[in-house]
């Protein structure tokens, strides 16, 4: 018996007997079981000046422009800031120290411009970091100017309005700050210098009657 069993044909292979210590298919198990469910996204909380001008400063526009549909009603499309900083030419933290102090203002992070064309008076060379400015939609924009008409304006020093002369004819307005300390959120103990600024205020008024208008019910407050 042992010889006929060592004559076997080696052709055939014995079956191979499971062994205990491999690891066990778990992946059909962990199909099968049921998914965690995801919490789903919470919505982003209005602005407070986002809801004064759906309940109230819309009603009124309409009644004082006579519009015949919600749509008409002009509204805000962004704001934009924008920062010059010559002194980066020759120093290049300059720069550096700006887009801090334009990030904590706007609340996100600007975008450094520069130079398209050589300027020899100036001293400018192409392609130069010379500035910096970032562009607010949505929240942030209605934060921004809650912020800015609430808080930042009174802190100007010598302050009695804005003038009214400062839009551009097709339902835009501009103003300039002299001193970026009068936000709240810049140290006056960490500025390395005094900067300036422009804010552009961008909205659908076909004319400056309705952007003034639209300003003025934001509680912006304007000489004449």
């Amino acid at each position: 018996m042992a010889k006929q069993q060592a004559a076997q044909p080696t052709g055939q292979k014995q079956a191979s007997q499971p062994n205990p210590k491999a690891p066990k298919d778990t992946s059909k198990s962990q199909k099968d079981a049921p998914k965690a469910q995801k919490e789903p996204p919470q919505p982003i909380p209005k602005a407070r000046l986002h809801t004064i001008y759906r309940e109230k400063i819309v009603p009124d526009l309409v009644q004082k422009f006579g519009y015949k549909s919600v749509m008409q009603v002009p509204r805000l499309t962004k704001i934009t800031l924008n920062m010059g900083v010559s002194e980066a030419v020759s120093d290049k933290k300059v720069m550096d120290n700006a887009v801090s102090d334009l990030t904590k203002i706007a609340g996100q992070k600007p975008v450094v411009t520069k130079s398209k064309k050589p300027i020899a008076g100036f001293k400018i060379r192409e392609n130069v970091p010379i500035g910096c400015m970032v562009t607010l939609r949505g929240v942030q924009m209605y934060e921004f100017l809650d912020r800015f008409v609430t808080i930042a304006l009174p802190r100007v020093r010598d302050f009695r309005g804005i003038s009214a002369r400062s839009f551009d004819g097709r339902g835009n307005y501009n103003i300039g700050v002299k001193e970026q300390i009068i936000f709240p959120e810049v140290d006056y103990d960490k500025v390395d210098a005094l900067r300036g600024l422009n804010i552009s205020i961008t909205t659908t008024a076909k004319n400056d009657d309705e952007c003034k208008a639209l300003l003025a019910a934001f509680k912006f407050p304007f000489k004449n």
